[in-house]
């Protein structure tokens, strides 16, 4: 009999059954079920049990927080309810029969850019490491340390007074380099797989748009002499699309749609030969006379309404909305847009004005949370679940805290907002940029260019007072008894 046997048969009943289960994978901490029909889950049902840390839907698929010992419990009821293992990616094809149209359209954008964010939060460590001995000037030029020092501008740099981080900050480059500039590569890969076409020519797809045959994104505004392919009756400009975000979308839709399309009429015979040749070369020709053309002016374009909003004389009113509606557009998925945006802006102008008010916001769901565990700190149960997700909404990854903490109670989800707004106003009010996107939550301000670290470590301080003293406010009023007598606590 196994460990988990009397918690499995509850969760099978409150879900609905077997017969209600379409698909169920599970991971790091959750089971993820996919359901004919969702309105058969009895969500309260399924929160007492001893086992189950809390229940959310998201993206299509109703989410049960299990813990670290979610494989065990998987497995065990996998077996009782006769349903067979599934993959993430089957279960996120499944989820899609409970999403409209707009709800699709997020997914589909999700799915691009969720395999790049491991390299996209590496790149921006290094980014930061390298803002860290290479901009931040503490030292004179005896080679002495002198915090006074601190943004002078005869001050020293860990790279000016020492060969080995000198050697370390260029190294390192090549790991940043490879990440944003060649991001074009990883797009055009992310889109091919998703979409279920030949991964190596998405790849390739991808090189030869930032191939160091053409002209530099960067060299092209100041170029007097741009290169070009010469067809006799026609000539094409050689520009290279590096860190260029919409182009590589484009592009990488074009190849997929051109290889499906193929398949349908080329006898799989020959298919080997003719549908990669017959896709990459129209693919590639298409990406450098069209689509990369428009996809830079429509970047462009939308890089410069954010910035020039977020700079403008009511940039402070753009920061609170935007510090105040984040969290929710997390909940529904689109704060996958921001990844597109940011790319964009780090193109067009050297660093980024929005991601500082993502990391503030992750800050403040986190800090929400800090407080409930304080006001519950007798609820072990609870201590479970409010503890690390308060650690990994402080390390930008706030989905265990919202859906598992704040939404359920919902005024520390609101006092999260509210300090994330304050702290958004803050920071775009001061203008504040990033050198690059990287980890969302505290250690977010290594990113942050040298100028502007003081004043964005005050909008971390806001976004963790306020959002605490406005839960422990909140919790006092009539929504947090409210909240509580609902909760049963």
């Amino acid at each position: 009999m196994g460990k988990y046997k009397d918690s499995a048969e509850e969760l099978l009943e409150h879900i609905g059954g077997s017969d209600n289960i379409s698909v169920v994978t599970h991971c790091a901490t959750r089971m993820r079920f996919v359901l004919n029909d969702p309105k058969k889950a009895d969500a309260e049902k399924i929160e007492n049990i001893d086992l189950v840390k809390g229940t959310f839907t998201n993206a299509g698929q109703f989410q049960v927080i299990i813990g670290n010992e979610v494989a065990t419990f998987y497995n065990e009821f996998a077996k009782m309810a006769g349903v067979g293992d599934t993959s993430k990616d089957e279960a996120k094809v499944a989820a899609k029969q409970n999403m409209n149209f707009i709800q699709r359209l997020i997914s589909h954008l999700a799915d691009i850019f969720t395999p790049l964010i491991p390299a996209l939060v590496v790149g921006g460590l290094i980014l930061g490491f390298r803002n860290v001995i290479g901009s931040i000037g503490m030292f004179t030029e005896a080679g002495n340390f002198s915090f006074a020092m601190f943004g002078e501008e005869n001050a020293l740099t860990l790279v000016d007074i020492s060969q080995f981080w000198a050697g370390t900050h260029a190294f390192l480059w090549l790991i940043g380099e490879a990440i944003f500039h060649f991001l074009p590569v990883g797009i055009t890969w992310a889109i091919s797989r998703k979409m279920g076409t030949t991964q190596i020519l998405g790849i390739v797809l991808g090189i030869t748009l930032v191939s160091p045959q053409l002209l530099n994104a960067y060299g092209v505004p100041g170029a007097e002499d741009i290169p070009f392919w010469d067809f006799g009756f026609a000539q094409v400009e050689m520009i290279g699309y590096q860190a260029q975000v919409i182009p590589a979308i484009l592009a990488g839709f074009v190849l997929a749609y051109l290889e499906l399309g193929l398949r349908k009429v080329i006898p799989n015979v020959i298919s080997m030969i003719f549908v990669p040749f017959f896709a990459l070369i129209p693919a590639v020709l298409i990406a450098h006379v069209v689509l990369g053309p428009i996809g830079w002016t429509m970047g462009s374009w939308i890089s410069n309404v954010v910035y020039s909003g977020l700079t403008s004389s009511v940039g402070w009113l753009f920061a609170a909305i935007f510090g105040f509606a984040y969290a929710p557009l997390v909940i529904t998925g689109l704060h996958h847009m921001t990844n597109a945006i940011d790319l964009q802006l780090m193109s067009e102008f050297g660093g980024t004005n929005l991601w500082p008010m993502i990391a503030l916001s992750n800050i403040a769901q986190g800090s929400a949370v800090v407080a409930m565990i304080i006001l519950n700190r007798k609820d072990e149960k609870e201590q479970q679940v409010s503890v690390p997700a308060a650690i990994s909404c402080y390390l930008g990854v706030t989905e265990p805290a919202m859906f598992g903490i704040n939404l359920k109670y919902v005024f520390p989800f609101l006092a999260a907002m509210i300090g994330s707004s304050v702290a958004a106003v803050i920071s775009v009010g001061s203008n504040v940029m990033a050198n690059s996107i990287g980890v969302g939550g505290i250690p977010g301000i290594l990113s942050i260019q040298v100028q502007y670290m003081i004043i964005f470590f005050i909008a971390m301080i806001v976004a963790i007072v306020v959002p605490m003293l406005l839960t422990f406010a909140l919790a006092k009023t009539k929504m947090g008894v409210n909240a509580y007598k609902r909760l049963g606590k």
